[in-house]
């Protein structure tokens, strides 16, 4: 049944891809947000040279907090293609899940970087964990079988 539902293994690098392109979308929305409150602020680059002073002196962070986030939960969805492609163990179920994982990821970046709203955003990284996890229930699943 597994052989049936198999598809190209390269096909799980495309959602990675994509995931790939959203966490740079973010840089680049964090660095002009960024550079445009320092400019407008008159904020000095050397006053923010940590994380715990640019947390201090800037207003808007949301875009920088997103990004840090695009490197938590994220890591395993990365990991997983890879193992993913590199077994052979790419189905159609997995490469649906890893989709909808990337689209609950530009959900929660797109709450993040806007409007913010926690309870939106909770439950959209909430589903993606979800996702994530059936993922990797069904790889292990596949490995053992």
């Amino acid at each position: 049944m597994a052989a049936a539902l198999s598809v190209e293994h390269e096909a799980i690098l495309w959602p990675m891809l994509a995931l790939v392109a959203l966490t740079f979308a973010v840089a680049g929305r964090m660095y002009a947000r960024r550079i445009a409150e320092m400019r407008a602020r008159r904020i000095s680059p050397q006053s923010i040279a940590s994380r715990r002073a640019a947390v201090e002196r800037l207003e808007d962070t949301a875009a920088a907090d997103n990004f840090a986030n695009l490197f938590e939960l994220p890591v395993l969805f990365h990991v997983l293609c890879l193992a993913l492609y590199l077994t052979g163990n790419v189905t159609v179920v997995q490469l649906v899940l890893a989709w909808v994982f990337v689209a609950l990821r530009i959900a929660h970046s797109a709450i993040h970087c806007t409007y913010n709203r926690v309870m939106h955003r909770f439950q959209v990284f909430v589903l993606g964990m979800l996702c994530l996890l059936a993922m990797w229930v069904l790889f292990a699943l596949q490995l053992a079988g």
